[in-house]
């Protein structure tokens, strides 16, 4: 692939044979960064898994310590007449029914759904649709309650869902390069024991395969998180 001047010019400071501490990774993503906004840091995983076996997929939901800066586009989908209320917390859609019409017509312009357990046993309708974007609420990510609100305050509260894609990785953010390094220590640290966690039962041992983390245009940085 051909790369730019600029990252040619700091990508030697990445030796591409060495794995790298935390702190160390997050210090090289911080010194590679080329860019005049403010840079995303980005971490990347591959795992050890089956995505196509139902029981090896990963998917969990994180409240990192010191968030990540993102703002999140939530919908909700509720059976208790709530709708004003969850609007006012910053859900951007709150309607019942009447929402998964507006998804059937394949309008899914939000990042995250939350649902009532009522409202999950009608959704049979919209799963088609939701599935295969990663947007259908499941108990598991924590997407699925009876107390929308909380649910909504955490998230905006930066909770946010990961899982895995269909090569085998988890892709996230941390935060912003001009963040504190210690904060986006903190936060990197997080996600890899949180990940961890939320491993398949099965997974005795190399669960995960590599970790790697960079800026929006940086190269990539691979951690030792043995």
């Amino acid at each position: 692939m051909k790369r730019g001047k600029k990252y040619n010019q700091v990508a030697p400071l990445v030796n591409k044979d060495m794995t790298y501490s935390v702190a160390e990774a997050i210090e090289l993503a911080i010194k590679t960064n080329t860019v005049k906004f403010d840079a995303t840091v980005e971490i990347h995983f591959n795992l050890n898994i089956d995505p196509k076996q139902a029981d090896q997929g990963v998917r969990s939901s994180i409240t990192l310590p010191n968030g990540t800066g993102k703002v999140t586009r939530i919908a909700a989908f509720s059976d208790a007449g709530d709708e004003k209320a969850l609007l006012a917390i910053w859900a951007v859609i709150a309607w019942g029914e009447d929402l998964m019409e507006e998804v059937l017509k394949w309008k899914t312009d939000f990042d995250i759904a939350v649902a009532t357990t009522a409202m999950m046993r009608k959704m049979g309708k919209v799963a088609k649709v939701l599935w295969p974007k990663w947007l259908m609420p499941s108990p598991k990510a924590g997407t699925v309650s009876d107390d929308l609100q909380a649910t909504i305050k955490e998230i905006v509260a930066w909770r946010f869902e990961f899982k895995n894609d269909k090569q085998w990785n988890v892709h996230s953010i941390v935060w912003k390069v001009s963040f504190w390094k210690e904060k986006l220590v903190q936060n990197l640290e997080y996600f890899i024991s949180a990940l961890k966690e939320a491993r398949p039962a099965w997974a005795k041992w190399n669960f995960i395969d590599s970790v790697y983390i960079c800026n929006t245009m940086g190269p990539g940085i691979k951690l030792d998180v043995k």
